[in-house]
């Protein structure tokens, strides 16, 4: 399954990609703020792509893609836990692409497959948004996504064996798609 925006396309990873996600998953930015193994080996990206995520298509219940420019991979996006007309969905880009949109294009997209009905999509109902509290670039994704500020799990997370508070936002589909309102200031940088 492939989606096409503007500037960006999101396609299955394939084993093409192993070396890329590798050196990306070393980002320290990566590391700190997603549940990406550290140190980020070789098979670890082989394990993601040949199990994670070809499983997860596999059982219809997780959607992950690679984000590319060009030919450049440049990060993930997925829809996980998919069950019961609900998702969570999750993201990380490489340095070099951050700060340009291209994420909240990407965002864009599977959220379109997300809510959309037929063949075409998933036709779910809400999507919910996690993130661990300080992580002020992915909360502007979301909140640029239309996703509403729902609140803070306190020490509702766990991270490499330490619990951290989790910041938490939805979008339903009959959500408008714009900058949602009411996200506390901690959330805004």
């Amino acid at each position: 399954m492939v989606l096409t925006g503007e500037r960006v396309v999101l396609s299955v990873p394939t084993e093409a990609d192993v070396d890329r996600i590798a050196e990306l998953c070393v980002d320290p930015a990566i590391t700190e703020w997603t549940t990406v193994p550290s140190p980020y080996t070789h098979d670890d990206a082989v394990g993601f792509v040949t199990g994670f995520v070809a499983d997860g298509w596999a059982s219809g219940r997780i959607r992950t893609w690679g984000i590319r420019v060009g030919d450049d991979l440049v990060g993930m996006v997925g829809l996980h836990a998919i069950e019961d007309g609900g998702a969570e969905i999750g993201y990380w880009l490489a340095p070099e692409a951050r700060g340009r949109g291209l994420m909240s294009e990407a965002v864009s997209l599977a959220l379109d497959h997300a809510f959309a009905q037929g063949p075409a999509g998933l036709g779910l109902q809400r999507v919910v948004w996690h993130a661990f509290a300080g992580n002020i670039a992915s909360a502007s994704v979301a909140r640029r996504a239309g996703f509403r500020f729902e609140g803070v799990s306190r020490l509702g997370a766990v991270h490499r064996g330490v619990r951290r508070d989790d910041w938490q936002a939805g979008l339903l589909a009959t959500d408008p798609r714009t900058a949602g309102e009411g996200w506390p200031p901690e959330t805004l940088g």
